[in-house]
């Protein structure tokens, strides 16, 4: 990821004889909600940097900030501009490290904020949902050099034409991991309202235990299946570019939670977590032309409008229809609807139907790989409480179930005693993950 083109002298920070340990810190909504939270921050981050470290902060916007912008626009207009909404959106995210940059300067500890422009984060143009293309870090390198923190703006950066860009929800988590490859930290502490990653919500699930350490591969499936921890394309990320990530609680000093590198004891377990989303919604084509190419041109639509499409179903065709089944967020199904209704006449589609009181129930585990039955245990434990099952996806780690939304936490609490995941953990140093 980015860096300089030319050679220049830096002054590097030194710690007992060694290179400082770098380590770049998130901050989420939550933990800079208020000025007094604000200033709690400020005080684990001086007492990082006195500790001997070099540190670069990146901050999320003031919890319940972004979506208190997002209803203004809608109260002016109901498809605002994503462009002017990407303006709009960033601003959150400018104010908190301002705010801790000043509670910082005011313990005399030196700082600087920067947007993500002036960090040097390049984005392609998908406004809202921008992708990083590269990071150029040498004025984040100079920071550190002259022992200055930076605090950077994260969810941010700009295209090529230097438009502002969003990376979508929870987009800070990413761009805390892509500063910390692109600088070579030693890594990335992502700090949030909960001390880890559990085997479930502990909200549903009061036996649910903290895992200690956890591997990219099953994190990524976690995330991208509700767990809300970490956002999944900075789990990508990390597991792209090996950046060790811990996630932690801003509240206590408790250890957390690694995302590193698969090791042979994470086997041991079948299955690791249970996850759940509610925020799901299945859209149902009813009398579907049973005929090539009729899939590709509706999910073709899809795409053009950059939904994400999740679990599909179709069902075995007769009479020359069938019925196509597939999950969207629930904010993005009547888009979804709507997007298709436009040549369901001309494609000969009967119907279009929405079903929003849905949930998507996942087990998650790298030990699934080496044991069989995982599946066959799933299914006896949700029918053994009458839940039914609408539709399944499975992968080598991971096997979801889309149920009535009724029954999540009930499904929850079963899978997790059905698999044993109550017992007690580890702890683990820095050291021992990285």
């Amino acid at each position: 990821m980015g860096g300089c083109d030319e050679p220049y002298r830096t002054i590097v920070l030194m710690h007992a004889g060694k290179m400082a340990t770098l380590i770049v810190q998130k901050y989420g909504g939550t933990s800079v909600g208020s000025t007094d939270r604000i200033l709690r921050v400020a005080e684990r981050v001086m007492q990082t940097y006195k500790e001997g470290h070099r540190l670069v902060v990146v901050v999320s916007a003031m919890g319940g900030e972004t979506d208190r912008l997002v209803h203004l626009a809608h109260d002016l207009s109901k498809r605002p501009a994503l462009r002017e909404m990407d303006m709009l959106l960033s601003t959150g995210e400018q104010v908190t490290a301002a705010l801790l940059a000043i509670a910082l300067e005011a313990r005399d500890i030196p700082v600087r904020s920067f947007t993500g422009q002036q960090a040097g984060i390049l984005t392609d143009d998908t406004h809202t949902h921008a992708r990083i293309q590269s990071i150029a870090v040498q004025q984040l390198q100079e920071t550190l050099a002259t022992g200055i923190i930076p605090i950077v703006a994260g969810f941010q950066g700009t295209d090529a034409q230097s438009n502002i860009t969003t990376l979508g929800r929870g987009g800070s988590d990413l761009t805390a991991v892509a500063i910390a490859s692109a600088l070579h930290a030693d890594y990335c502490d992502i700090y949030t309202d909960v001390d880890g990653v559990y085997t479930a919500d502990p909200n549903i699930v009061p036996a649910a235990r903290k895992i200690i350490k956890i591997s990219y591969e099953a994190m990524l499936e976690m995330a991208s299946l509700g767990a809300k921890v970490l956002q999944s394309r900075s789990v990508e990320f990390a597991m792209k570019h090996r950046v060790p990530v811990r996630v932690r609680s801003s509240f206590h000093d408790e250890e957390g939670t690694w995302v590193t590198t698969e090791e042979p004891h994470m086997e041991r377990e079948m299955v690791s977590a249970i996850t759940s989303d509610k925020n799901q919604a299945k859209v149902t084509l009813i009398g579907v032309p049973d005929r090539h190419g009729i899939a590709a041109r509706i999910f073709n639509a899809i795409a053009e409008e950059h939904l994400l499409v999740d679990m599909i179903i179709q069902n075995v065709g007769q009479g020359g229809l069938t019925d196509l089944s597939f999950t969207v967020s629930k904010t993005d199904a009547l888009q979804a609807k709507e997007i298709l209704m436009r040549f369901s006449q001309e494609m000969g589609i009967h119907h279009i139907e929405v079903t929003p009181d849905i949930a998507k129930v996942s087990i998650v585990g790298v030990g699934m790989r080496s044991h069989t039955g995982v599946a066959a245990k799933m299914f006896e434990c949700l029918a053994g409480e009458g839940i039914n099952i609408m539709m399944i996806a499975t992968s080598e780690i991971k096997i979801s179930c889309v149920i009535d939304a009724k029954y999540t936490e009930l499904a929850v609490r079963v899978l997790h005693a059905g698999f044993g995941l109550s017992a007690e953990a580890e702890t683990v140093s820095p050291q021992q993950a990285v």
